[in-house]
């Protein structure tokens, strides 16, 4: 089969560049003549004999909405020169005006637009005003390429529902959840001494950005002035951050270990006790999965896609993310039970030993073969 994939990245280095590179290996595998159009591909793909790579370079336009329109005009415009060439084209969300065989859907604007939590509600400022306009903008785009796809994929069930309530019939949907990599996230033990993380006491884990409301460290702090024993390390970029500041105001310094950025996820896993992540919205993040890989009891809220992994045996899930007491109590019952953490954490590996990254690309393969579309 002649495969052509548009997307941005074909590499490790963000959730939906790695489900694509992830895609490719098992092309690659299966003898797929395959080729790229994107910005960002990783060496070992690059170099493949089977792979041919159209390179679209965006880097010198300012604005993310900017690179969005430079980048779906000229692989619209090579696609429309080329077509013929494939048996299948997949894209990614609206990269692209021409109609797609396979469209993998990693975030609905739509939604998003829709969110309390959206940075335009939250900062009534310039920033605030883009943000809602390229939302709005990009919604209107996604709209008309799901609709022209002959089958939509939805990497979780919270995202398939939001295609349905924007009107994509649903025989048309089929849901593949991201993967994770089992080696790399795997259960052990590793000495907090060496990460410069308290010992002797209950630690949870928070990683993500924490420059903005929507991964909601800010109700987690105010949980944690009604958990006293409990310390939580938060990795995340601190510069622009108004949290450190948060976490000083309400007492809790000597508690809350600012990490920066950190490249170390899958130590830090290692060290914790479990991870706290109630965002308030989120297509399918690929850290929750990462900490059930790890062996680590979750708490996260139904507003983040992904959630349905997690069951009452795994760990929490919050019908509000904002609800400061719900959280607090679940933070107390994994802060001071430690059976309750050790049974939740097999469970948890148990649940992500079915999403492999190799698993997830077979899902793919499978919807490429001409019976299904």
């Amino acid at each position: 089969m002649r495969l052509c994939i548009t997307t941005h990245s074909f590499a490790k280095g963000s959730g939906q560049g790695r489900v694509n590179y992830e895609i490719v290996l098992e092309a690659l595998r299966q003898g797929f003549d395959i080729t790229l159009i994107g910005s960002d591909i990783a060496p070992e793909i690059h170099q493949h004999p089977q792979i041919s790579w159209v390179p679209i370079d965006v880097s010198k336009w300012p604005t993310e909405l900017a690179q969005n329109i430079v980048f779906s005009t000229q692989a619209t415009r090579w696609l429309q020169q080329h077509r013929s060439e494939f048996d299948l084209i997949m894209v990614n969300g609206a990269i692209t005006a021409i109609n797609a065989d396979v469209n993998a859907v990693h975030f609905v604007h739509s939604s998003w637009l829709q969110s309390p939590a959206h940075t335009f509600r939250v900062r009534r400022d310039l920033y605030g005003a883009y943000q809602g306009f390229y939302t709005a903008v990009n919604a209107h785009w996604e709209k008309q390429a799901f609709h022209q796809a002959k089958v939509v994929v939805a990497v979780s069930q919270k995202i398939a529902d939001e295609l349905v309530r924007i009107g994509v019939p649903p025989e048309r949907i089929r849901v593949v959840i991201n993967g994770v990599d089992l080696q790399e996230f795997s259960p052990g033990a590793v000495d907090r001494n060496t990460l410069k993380l308290p010992e002797a006491v209950p630690l949870a884990l928070f990683a993500g950005d924490i420059q903005t409301s929507r991964k909601n460290l800010d109700t987690i702090l105010q949980a944690l002035v009604d958990v006293p024993d409990l310390h939580i390390a938060i990795a995340g970029r601190i510069e622009g951050s108004p949290y450190p500041k948060m976490a000083k105001q309400l007492g809790l310094n000597h508690r809350v270990h600012f990490l920066g950025f950190r490249r170390d996820i899958p130590e830090l896993m290692k060290a914790v006790d479990f991870f706290v992540f109630p965002s308030r919205y989120e297509a399918c993040t690929l850290v929750l999965l990462e900490a059930m890989a790890s062996g680590l009891p979750v708490i996260t809220a139904i507003t983040s896609g992904g959630a349905e992994l997690v069951t009452k045996e795994s760990g929490v899930v919050l019908d509000n993310p904002n609800d400061v007491q719900e959280l607090a109590k679940a933070l107390t019952e994994l802060s001071t039970n430690v059976e309750i953490r050790k049974n939740m954490g097999k469970s948890a590996r148990c649940i992500a030993e079915h999403h492999s990254w190799e698993n997830m690309a077979k899902q793919y393969l499978q919807l490429f073969k001409p019976a299904v579309i």
